[in-house]
C-alpha cells in the first residue's frame, strides 16, 4: 500500500554517507541521483521500506527507509548553531578522538555537513566532536573540516575541480565517492554559492545562466554535448587554454581533463553557458 505525505519543509534527514535515490521502490531500479549524509529532504511518498523524497535541489527519487531518521526537531539537521562541513575527499569519523583506539565508524565523503556537539569543540587538540544525524556522538580530524565555509571564486573552484582528478566515474553519483558529469558541474557551481540543477538537459535550459558563443569562452563556463541541443546528455566546465575538466565514461571512465577540440562526435558541442553576473574577463 503507497501511502503520500506531503509535508512541504524537510521532514527526514539522510543518516548514511551516501544514499541511493532510485527511479522506484526496488534497490534493482536505476539510480537518478544520491543525497549525502546531513541532507534533509522532504517526503513526497512512502511505499513499504522506501520513501520517495525530494532534496534542496528539487530532485526527486526513492531511498530506503533505513538510509533515514525521521525528523522530530521543528527544524531541520544542522541548520542552526554551529556546523562543521567536510572540506576532505573522504573524512574517517571516529567514536573516540583518536585514529589508534578503534576504526573508524564511518567514511564521509565531500560536503558532508555535521552538527558540532555542544561542548565538545575544545579539549581535545586536533579533533572535534560533531553530532551525527543519527544522533550518534563522534569525532572527526579538525583538518577535515570547515565550520566557516565561504564561496569560491572561479579560480578556486578550477582548483577544487582538479582534486578530483582519477576519482572514478559513477551513473547518478553526486558525492566524491563518484560523480556522474552532471552531479560533478553541479558540485563545481555550488562551490561558488550557486545552486543549479541536477541533470545536464536541466542544467543547460537553466535560467541562472545565459546563453554565450563558443568564442568567447572563459574558464568556469559550462559545456553541453549530444547530438542535438534538445538532447543534452553530458556537460563539462571550461578552465580555460582549450581544455574541459569533466566526469566522463570515455576511455578510463572518471574526472579527467580534455581538450574541447578532442570530443567525439557522439558528444557534440551544442551549448556553452555563463551563469549570470559573470563578466568576460573577470573571474
Amino acid at each position: 500500500m503507497t501511502e503520500s505525505g506531503p509535508s512541504g519543509r524537510p521532514d527526514r534527514v539522510v543518516v548514511v554517507p551516501v544514499a541511493d535515490m532510485f527511479s522506484s521502490p526496488d534497490e534493482n531500479s536505476d539510480v537518478v541521483s544520491q543525497a549525502i549524509i546531513g541532507s534533509n529532504v522532504v517526503t513526497l511518498e512512502t511505499h513499504h521500506d522506501w520513501v520517495r523524497v525530494q532534496t534542496d535541489d528539487q530532485y526527486s527519487g526513492w531511498i530506503s527507509r533505513n538510509d533515514l531518521r525521521e525528523l522530530e526537531e521543528s527544524r531541520g539537521y544542522a541548520t542552526s548553531g554551529p556546523v562543521v562541513r567536510v572540506e576532505a575527499l573522504f573524512a574517517k569519523v571516529y567514536r573516540e578522538p583518536s585514529v589508534q583506539r578503534h576504526k573508524p565508524i564511518l567514511t564521509l565523503p565531500f560536503e558532508s555537513l555535521l552538527e558540532v556537539a555542544p561542548r565538545r569543540e575544545a579539549g581535545e587538540p586536533g579533533w572535534l566532536g560533531v553530532r551525527l544525524p543519527d544522533r550518534r556522538p563522534a569525532w572527526i580530524a579538525r583538518g577535515d573540516g570547515n565550520g566557516n565555509p565561504r564561496p569560491l571564486t572561479i579560480p578556486q573552484s578550477i582548483e577544487l575541480a582538479k582534486r578530483f582528478l582519477g576519482l572514478p566515474y559513477l551513473w547518478g553519483g553526486r558525492s566524491s565517492f563518484g560523480y556522474d558529469c552532471s552531479g560533478f558541474t553541479q558540485m563545481l557551481v555550488r562551490s561558488r554559492g550557486i545552486r543549479m540543477p541536477r541533470d545536464a538537459r536541466l542544467q543547460a535550459e537553466w535560467e541562472g545562466a545565459e546563453k554565450i558563443d563558443r568564442k568567447r569562452l572563459i574558464p568556469g563556463d559550462l559545456l553541453f554535448f549530444g547530438p542535438s541541443p534538445d538532447k543534452v546528455n553530458h556537460t563539462a566546465l571550461c578552465i580555460g587554454e582549450g581544455e574541459i575538466i569533466h566526469s566522463t565514461t570515455q576511455n578510463r571512465p572518471g574526472v579527467q581533463i580534455g581538450r574541447l577540440v578532442d570530443q567525439s562526435s557522439e558528444r557534440t558541442l551544442v551549448a556553452c553557458t555563463r551563469v549570470k553576473g559573470v563578466a568576460a574577463g573577470k573571474t
